[in-house]
């Protein structure tokens, strides 16, 4: 007879099929041991079944969105910090191969996200990153900087990939674009607007640490830019720096020492 070790190991890796034969072959096995093993392979196949499921639908949205044609995801981040620049992303995918684990950028762990997006940029069809700078968020406003920076990333893809089909936001209508499709919740629900969430993500955060280098005294390492407490209170003793945008720091500001 095995061992519970050596039945729990065989379960380890196993897939659908071996683990249906070493089921039926473990049927009347009455050890705990081999049941917990039994119930722990049948738990981590349930969730790869799941897993395989919700990535497909993710890919099949953004496909019977485009009509089959080709789809490019378009998200933002920095909309609410109080430093840094607003950062969209546009991404176009192949439907193969299919990035694991793709997800709105918010629910993938920050190791994950930089290994995801290495991964994005290397089979993406075209990619593009767009930064708007603190002065014109302070100039334009934000709702004028998003629709800049949706435009100008839609053209930059448009000029690498000519024919995509369908342009993919997250969220409300902007009505920037013939082809623009609006979904809630994108970036969980539609693989390219997932993909444009993690590049851009990964791309502010990244920017946000070399500004920290710059301005040490502001945690922008840790905070990437937004209010938290040790950030309001670094900018009432020192003031602002050129990456902060100045009118959402009013409450706090004295005159820069930049």
């Amino acid at each position: 007879m095995r061992t519970v070790a050596e039945i729990r190991k065989a379960l380890q890796n196993a897939d659908e099929e071996q683990y249906e034969v070493l089921s039926r072959a473990l049927v009347a096995d009455e050890r705990k041991g081999v049941k917990s093993a039994l119930a722990a392979a049948r738990k981590r196949l349930d969730a790869q079944a799941a897993e395989a499921l919700r990535l497909e639908s993710m890919y099949a949205t953004a496909s019977a969105l485009a009509g089959g044609g080709l789809a490019m995801g378009l998200d933002e981040v920095g909309r609410g910090p109080v430093a840094g620049p607003l950062t969209v992303a546009a991404v176009v995918l192949p439907d193969a191969p299919r990035i694991e684990g793709l997800n709105d950028s918010k629910q993938v762990a920050p190791a994950a996200r930089t290994r995801m997006a290495e991964s994005i940029k290397a089979c993406a069809l075209a990619w593009g990153i767009e930064f708007i700078e603190p002065h014109d968020i302070d100039a334009y406003g934000m709702s004028a900087c998003l629709r800049t920076a949706f435009v100008q990333a839609i053209a930059a893809i448009d000029e690498q990939l000519p024919g995509v089909a369908a342009v993919l936001l997250d969220g409300n209508p902007l009505h920037i674009d013939p082809r623009e499709r609006n979904i809630i919740k994108g970036d969980a629900k539609c693989a390219p607007i997932a993909a444009a969430s993690i590049i851009a993500k990964v791309e502010r955060d990244a920017l946000m640490c070399e500004y920290a280098k710059e301005y040490p005294q502001y945690g922008f390492d840790s905070n990437k830019g937004y209010g938290s407490a040790d950030h309001i209170e670094a900018i009432r003793t020192y003031g602002l720096t050129p990456v902060h945008r100045a009118s959402f720091c009013h409450a706090w500001t004295q005159e820069s020492l930049f």
